[in-house]
């Protein structure tokens, strides 16, 4: 029963995600963000744009690559530059969601977030310590989560008690030590220990 549900839940959640997506390019493009009127935004999308230009350029490339090379084959031309046009669609997404979805402050709670994956609630109350920690290399633990953007966090949140996680993908699961870029770690530090105070 459990399996059937995953595998009724999954496209459910695949879908929710990449509309939540194009929702980001609709708030991209009007110069608005998600969730950030009650508290302060803390972008991290600098450390990715670089990565997801490229990565918008070769799809692009191929694009244009397999256009020329199908173009002798009308129907499987017409379903790769489907593909190709839905993938391009999806990066644009995926930086789009990186820019209106920051981390946020408000008085109660921290919000952590990455693009439209991740958004964790974190009482301030079951915040323990709040350091700059800039790390490259994130191994697997026991009640941490991760969330390197360009292979990179920034941040170390140590908590009281753990909070739940929800990938978007896989079981919940408890996590106590919050690991996250944002793209002014220092500032966010200051922010943060007149928040917990």
């Amino acid at each position: 029963m459990t399996a059937g549900r995953t595998l009724v839940g999954a496209p459910g959640t695949l879908l929710r995600h990449e509309l939540r997506l194009l929702a980001s390019i609709v708030l991209w493009a009007a110069r608005r963000t998600h969730g950030t009127r009650e508290g302060r935004p803390f972008g991290y999308v600098r450390g990715q744009g670089a990565l997801l230009l490229g990565l918008g350029f070769v799809c692009v490339v191929e694009t244009v690559g397999l256009a020329v090379l199908l173009r002798p084959w009308p129907v499987a031309h017409a379903v790769m530059l489907a593909v190709d046009v839905y993938a391009v669609l999806m990066i644009v997404g995926l930086h789009a969601a990186s820019v209106t979805r920051p981390h946020v402050l408000t008085p109660t709670v921290l919000r952590v977030r990455r693009a439209a994956q991740v958004d964790l609630s974190i009482p301030l109350e079951r915040i323990a310590r709040v350091r700059r920690d800039l790390r490259t290399t994130h191994e697997r633990a026991e009640g941490v989560l991760d969330l390197p953007v360009g292979a990179q966090t920034s941040v170390t949140l140590e908590l009281t008690e753990p909070v739940t996680h929800v990938p978007l993908f896989g079981r919940p699961r408890p996590v106590g030590v919050v690991r996250f870029h944002t793209d002014d770690a220092d500032r966010f530090v200051a922010a943060m220990g007149h928040a917990v105070r």
